[in-house]
């Protein structure tokens, strides 16, 4: 298919036929395609403004460089890999990090870069050496415990930041996001977070009306009276314009908050890359580390203007399930649409005034939920955190993590957060593994859950044991057995000290 360009008409060009799919190498009749574009556009909405809003980043050039980093990924993957780019929420942590060292947006862009970089390594040598590389250095237990400390790191900010501005505002757009999340279904479902803060405008606008101003902190350290809602910016913006761009700085105490959030990014390519795989029928493991190479080099492009990261979103592939159309064609619409969205400086000021108690009950579910990603890749991959191979580097990793505990090396340089707690996890899964005794290799839990006696349990633990040499252990500390299978050390293994 060339560059992926060369797009075959499905069926009539009206709707798949049933049963059917669109194909990422087939296209609908051009405005349905477009209006797919719009669609893609709209579901990526919510997140991909809130991120750059959260960091102190331009959004018009966020969304405008979602766009491009869209085009370049999908040319890179050949279309063979339907997915639009949007701004990646896992660096927000970083970002609120960096600004209490004293940093600015132009630090804040200049470590994402390397973090980019590190990432376009990263694809190269997964296209190198194959998609098991990632397994060994990073298995589930680690990646599902950096997303998490780097999700629940970000409480704080909510805490503190957001939240005080207007407490209830913040409570109310928490209570109809989450109903949104839940109760809705289909597309809406998929834009609730967008919806949340349509909300919440609506509510600050009416708090203003009924109430006046607030006396609260915004933006300060001093608690000031001031509007909820204030859209004076928004009359003084033009409706074209280039948005504000800026050239990154590089500082090493920056850089090295940053660079634990490649670990997140390369588990969420994989997860995406798997996920388009199976709904489309085309096995894409061999796509991968193009993929995040790709990805990197869209990372790259962003932040080298002052954009923020990029990443897979898993929004639009949520859209793709709904519609059933794979096509890379209405991806394309898409990003050409977030192109001319990113040229309208009114645009920016809109988003730009959202209230700070309406981020204050959008980011509760949020942080939340980027967090509990961690847990489902733990749940996913069945990891086993009764074994203490795998509970003592996360628990330790994710507590200095969240509560950001520091380690000074030096006068001028330490190690704290997202950064310690990643390099806790990371380099203590792995030493503890070389160390440990091989009946914990092969997952023999700290506590044998459910055993009705003290030999039962005895008993179950010696038959693991034996198997000890022959097991061959994966890299996430489990020896391959399914749960209930019968594998040396697996679930079936124990299963005579359960009965």
């Amino acid at each position: 298919m060339g560059l992926g360009l060369g797009w075959r008409l499905h069926g009539d060009g009206r709707v798949p036929a049933p049963g059917a799919v669109v194909r990422p190498d087939e296209r609908l009749s051009w405005p349905r395609t477009a209006g797919l574009g719009a669609q893609h556009v709209v579901a990526m909405f919510g997140a991909s403004f809130v991120a750059p809003v959260l960091m102190g980043l331009d959004p018009n050039l966020a969304i405008m460089m979602s766009g491009v980093a869209t085009m370049v990924f999908l040319l890179a993957t050949r279309g063979r890999v339907p997915s639009y780019l949007g701004c990646s929420l896992s660096f927000v942590g970083v970002a609120a990090v960096i600004r209490a060292q004293g940093g600015g947006a132009a630090e804040i862009t200049g470590a994402i870069l390397v973090v980019g970089v590190a990432l376009f390594l990263s694809g190269l040598v997964v296209r190198k050496f194959g998609a098991r590389v990632i397994h060994a250095a990073m298995p589930p237990v680690v990646t599902g415990a950096v997303v998490m400390l780097i999700g629940f790191n970000l409480a704080p900010v909510t805490a503190s930041t957001y939240w005080p501005q207007d407490q209830w505002t913040a409570l109310l757009t928490m209570l109809f996001t989450g109903l949104a999340v839940v109760c809705l279904r289909g597309f809406w479902s998929r834009v609730a977070i967008f919806l949340g803060l349509v909300f919440g405008y609506g509510i600050s606008w009416l708090f203003d009306l009924l109430f006046g101003k607030i006396h609260s902190v915004n933006g300060g350290t001093e608690a000031v009276d001031h509007w909820r809602l204030d859209l004076s910016a928004v009359g003084e913006a033009d409706w074209i314009g280039l948005p504000s761009l800026h050239a990154p700085a590089f500082e090493w105490s920056a850089v090295l908050v940053a660079l634990p959030v490649v670990i997140a990014l390369i588990a969420e390519n994989a997860g995406h890359v798997k996920a388009v795989g199976e709904m489309t029928g085309d096995p894409l493991d061999d796509q991968l580390g193009t993929a995040v190479a790709a990805d990197g080099v869209g990372t790259v492009l962003s932040t080298a203007v002052g954009g923020p990261a990029t990443t897979t979103y898993s929004e639009n592939i949520g859209v793709m399930a709904a519609t059933r159309v794979y096509s890379t064609a209405a991806y394309w619409a898409a990003a050409c649409f977030a192109l001319l969205f990113g040229l309208c400086p009114k645009f920016g000021a809109v988003v730009a005034a959202i209230p700070g108690g309406v981020l204050g009950g959008i980011t509760v579910i949020l942080y939340g939920m980027i967090g509990l990603l961690g847990a489902q890749i733990w749940v996913h991959n069945k990891v086993d955190l009764r074994n203490p191979l795998n509970l003592v580097p996360v628990s330790a990793g994710i507590i200095i993590g969240v509560g950001g505990v520091s380690l000074k090396i030096s006068d001028n340089f330490e190690l704290s957060g997202i950064a310690l707690g990643t390099v806790v996890v990371l380099s203590g899964f792995h030493v503890l593994r070389a160390l440990a005794p091989a009946h914990l290799k092969t997952q023999e839990p700290l506590l044998d859950a459910g055993t009705t006696s003290y030999e039962n349990g005895a008993a179950s633990r010696e038959a693991a044991a034996s198997h000890d040499e022959g097991a061959a252990p994966h890299s996430d500390g489990t020896d391959g057995s399914e749960p209930g299978g019968k594998g040396p050390g697996g679930n079936g293994g124990r299963r005579a000290g359960r009965d």
